[in-house]
């Protein structure tokens, strides 16, 4: 059953979202559905941190072992990293997929950009664990694909560059299940800070086809 509520937020200067969900409950396909629909800057930061594990910066060389265990990047890093990110948007709409994680990054970001929506995906963690099963990436742009479901066109080629796609090593079984039960703990809180801001947004369903539209007339009444 999706939450169909009807967002109540008054329209701001900028955009400053959030969005919140367990490993693979549809963050990246509704994020890049909400970028294409209303022209807004997508900060992930799962993909920067990817992207500097492939590209062997000294920054993905300290995150690596953290990524492939499926543990969470220490706070002190993360918020650098998104401060930088932030500081490059400017004064742009954006949505942050993947960050704050912990109670910490939340109230570091509410000091460095106080965001006014988050949106918090909740999805069954039986449907969570068999998605990652087929799940494939294109790790420069986000997007992702799963077999049976969201197929590339092109068997393991990105649908627009034609680029390989490749599955990530925090998607294997095991790691997904670690990576479950920290984010559940240690994301609560974050939950709660949110909630008790009043920006928070609950949208449940088992597919990211039926939790867009709520979102999608969420977003158009605050923008």
């Amino acid at each position: 059953m999706v939450a169909l509520s009807t967002c109540c937020f008054s329209k701001a200067a900028a955009f400053r979202a959030v969005i919140l969900g367990a490993p693979a409950s549809g963050k990246g396909t509704i994020s890049l559905r909400i970028i294409e629909q209303f022209n807004i800057i997508h900060i992930s930061s799962g993909d920067k941190l990817r992207l500097h594990v492939k590209n062997g910066t000294e920054l993905g060389k300290e995150v690596k072992k953290y990524l492939d265990s499926g543990s969470f990047v220490p706070d002190k890093t993360m918020i650098s990293l998104i401060e930088k990110e932030i500081e490059v948007v400017g004064n742009r709409n954006w949505l942050l997929d993947g960050f704050p994680r912990t109670l910490t990054q939340a109230e570091m970001l509410h000091r460095i950009q106080p965001v006014n929506l988050v949106l918090n995906l909740i999805v069954p963690t039986s449907v969570i664990l068999n998605r990652v099963k087929n799940r494939w990436v294109h790790l420069p742009s986000g997007r992702i694909y799963n077999i049976g479901f969201n197929d590339p066109k092109v068997p393991g080629k990105d649908d627009v560059t034609g680029e390989p796609l490749s599955q990530r090593e925090d998607d294997k079984p095991e790691v997904v299940h670690r990576r479950l039960e920290e984010y559940s703990a240690k994301t609560k809180p974050v939950i709660d800070f949110y909630s008790n801001l009043g920006i928070l947004k609950n949208f449940r369903g088992n597919t990211t086809d039926k939790i867009w539209p709520s979102i999608n007339e969420c977003i158009e009444q605050f923008l």
